[in-house]
């Protein structure tokens, strides 16, 4: 229920394809839009009407769902393209997706950065052909269809068409080299073929008035006979989309299996940087399985941005930066760090382009920016960036426009008041101007980071001191109680101001349900009476929304990591699994396999504060493959504990930490700073069946540790 999908994808793609189905929300599968309780079928069986390219990964309800340029091999008659096959004998691996229709055809797919290369084996036939239709976009759902504004398509003879369609406000241009010796080639419009036709335009398209386009390729074949489509894709024009394809293809008359071993080599390079030891099989498949999630996305389109000119890095797809900002981008600084730079460095730009840091970011013209959702978000990944002191950002020109954004949208009104509505913009603005005065302060501008430091404390607004929650107040996807455990910049005065640790450890503990009767989960169609009554309990959500996801480790601040590690450990083993329904809620765009692969590596990036939390691994011996050096976690007296499988009859599982070293050196704290990961070094961690005095005394920092004279020092 992560909301993925089995398509072929290169790591941080531009270009990805799967089978299309028009389902929700990846175009993938069977289910139609669903936001309570399980989800419902549109159809009783996986199937395909064709293999569509550009997929989200893991989002929910944006209103952005792609799936451009579907491409059809089929033995029917053009009339009956629209048709869906039931699918059969389905493989994906990292790069490639295959599958054979019902019709006997063997469709496999595999991409590369900008490239996407079909193969289709099929039956004998004498009157096979291979459809591109032009005309299509987004699912077969309620309000999910996405109609190109204007259209060109031209044939460019032997084997060659080339073609641009604008999708909401974006041209997208494509490149098409068909190898299918002696098969004709023509255009065709509302499923009527265009004798002697070399060219199509349209230039104003309306769902009222759109019919389908495209181009066709037809002949007969023989039983087995192979033919390939190799496509490449550009926002800058079609001459840049056939480069593109000359680049990645090498020119070559079959690319397929070239492409797909440089993919799978990427792929390959990618995995190496995170290695265990120990775990069950299925474990290690979780994990892996989740890295291979954490990578797909944001989409990189080098030198593609159809908005500005100039070269460079181009990131669209950042479309739930509320979840990646916690989990993702500190796993992408760690293990991929020139795309972390390239990341900040598109945000910047398009900050300078747009005038707004995005809170999200798609490939799409125009609103919908998602500032509903959070505010000051990229303010995090910048701060930590700087500290890491790799990306080669002009910090002064950066640091105009975190000041600049702190006063957009509604920094104005938290600047002018201290508090402002939804609650949780308070909390984010808050801590933008804390992160935002880390670099000011670095940067040698003492003054203004006095300034945004002392507007940072405006957090306390955000909480009633009576309940020790945040206030009442609208709030996006969640509830004050799931809002409320946020680790903030100062989480000494958070714990002081919920009544010390003894009354924050108890609200923690009665969010997480210690001591409560299990929860019924909803089922399909739940009635409104049953989904109030289950928000009303105020409980842990187990990771099925992203407030929750940095919850556990706040138990860390008030001296209880062995809270924590019950939490997460029992994340790890029940909420996650090898089959179709193995994560727990959107995976958003890798926010949550990003949250996996920490929490199992025993670290928790707090993002913003240069920070990591230490907690029991899930595995005897992990290794990263880090920018300075390789950091290895490693454990005595692990104990292997399956996923999924009740334990009560059991030795008891490991979960606690005794004691710990880093780089031979005790470790009494249970925290590290950013560098000391990055720099590599062997953190050590002896754990037991029992909870022990480790991490009680020393918390991780706070902005109260030091008076505000010294803070903004």
């Amino acid at each position: 229920m992560g909301n993925t999908h089995p398509g072929a994808t290169a790591p941080f793609g531009m270009v990805s394809a799967c089978a299309y189905s028009g389902a929700y929300p990846t175009g993938y599968g069977l289910y139609t839009k669903n936001t309570e309780g399980v989800p419902e079928t549109m159809f009783d069986r996986i199937q395909a009407s064709g293999f569509t390219h550009f997929q989200q990964s893991g989002t929910g309800a944006i209103r952005k769902y792609y799936n451009y340029v579907r491409v059809t091999p089929m033995v029917q008659p053009l009339d009956d393209l629209g048709q869906s096959w039931a699918l059969h004998d389905e493989t994906a691996e990292a790069g490639y997706y295959a599958a054979t229709l019902d019709t006997g055809i063997r469709s496999e797919i595999t991409v590369g950065d900008k490239v996407a290369v079909h193969r289709y084996t099929f039956p004998a036939s004498s009157s096979a052909r291979v459809v591109l239709d032009l005309s299509c976009g987004g699912l077969a759902t309620e309000l999910g269809r996405t109609v190109p504004l204007r259209a060109q398509i031209e044939s460019m003879g032997h084997g060659r068409a080339q073609g641009t369609i604008v999708m909401e406000g974006v041209p997208l241009s494509v490149y098409v080299e068909v190898d299918s010796p002696g098969w004709r080639q023509m255009l065709w419009y509302d499923r009527r073929l265009i004798d002697g036709g070399t060219r199509l335009d349209f230039d104003s398209i309306r769902h009222t008035n759109l019919r389908p386009f495209g181009m066709l390729f037809r002949g007969s074949a023989r039983a087995g006979q192979t033919i390939e489509v190799r496509m490449g894709f550009s926002l800058r024009g079609t001459d840049q989309a056939r480069e593109n394809l000359r680049r990645e293809c090498n020119g070559e008359s079959s690319a397929f299996t070239t492409v797909r071993a440089k993919t799978r080599a990427k792929w390959r390079e990618h995995f190496e940087k995170i290695q265990v030891d120990g775990g069950t099989s299925a474990r290690r498949t979780v994990l892996g399985t989740a890295l291979y999630h954490a990578l797909i996305k944001p989409c990189f389109a080098d030198d593609e941005s159809p908005f500005w000119p100039n070269s460079g890095p181009y990131a669209f797809d950042v479309s739930t930066m509320w979840d990646i900002y916690k989990t993702q981008i500190p796993l992408l600084a760690a293990i991929a760090p020139d795309r972390a730079a390239d990341l900040l460095e598109s945000l910047i730009r398009v900050c300078e382009e747009e005038g707004n840091f995005p809170i999200g970011y798609r490939m799409a013209r125009g609103a919908d920016r998602f500032f509903r959702q959070a505010s000051a978000l990229a303010h995090t990944a910048l701060a930590d960036a700087h500290a890491l002191g790799r990306a080669p950002i002009d910090w002064a020109w950066a640091l105009v426009h975190m000041v600049d954004d702190l006063r957009r949208m509604y920094g104005e009104d938290f600047y002018e008041h201290g508090v402002v509505h939804p609650i949780t913009h308070t909390l984010d603005l808050a801590y933008g101007y804390h992160c935002t005065a880390r670099v000011a302060r670095a940067l040698g501008d003492r003054r203004l980071a006095a300034d945004l430091e002392e507007r940072s404390r405006g957090w306390v607004n955000a909480f009633d001191p009576v309940t020790g929650l945040l206030r009442d107040s609208e709030y996006y996807e969640g509830g004050k109680w799931n809002y409320s455990f946020r680790l903030l910049h100062d989480m000494r005065g958070r714990i002081d101001l919920a009544g010390g640790d003894t009354a924050f450890i108890g609200k923690l503990d009665r969010f997480f349900g210690y001591g409560a009767e299990p929860v019924k989960q909803p089922g399909r169609r739940p009635p409104t009476a049953e989904m109030q009554a289950g928000y009303a309990l105020k409980r842990f959500e187990g990771l099925n929304n992203e407030p929750d996801m940095e919850a556990p480790w706040a138990y860390h601040y008030a001296g209880r990591p062995d809270r924590t590690a019950q939490v997460v450990h029992s994340a790890l083993t029940w909420q996650f699994g090898t089959g179709p329904g193995g994560l727990p809620g959107n995976d958003d765009s890798g926010g949550l396999s990003s949250w996996y692969v920490w929490a199992s590596l025993g670290l928790f990036p707090v993002a913003g504060q240069h920070l990591f939390l230490v907690n029991t691994p899930a595995f005897e011996r992990a290794a990263l493959q880090m920018p300075e050096g390789e950091f290895v976690i490693e454990t005595s007296g692990h104990r292997e504990t399956p996923i999924g499988v009740d334990g009560l009859d059991r030795e008891p599982p490991a979960l606690f930490v005794q004691s710990a070293t880093l780089n031979g050196k005790p470790l009494h704290a249970t925290h590290l700073s950013a560098a000391d990961v990055h720099r590599g070094g062997r953190l050590h961690l002896r754990l037991g069946p029992e909870p022990s005095s480790w991490g009680n005394g020393i918390r991780p920092p706070s902005l109260s540790d030091s008076p505000p004279s010294e803070a903004a020092r």
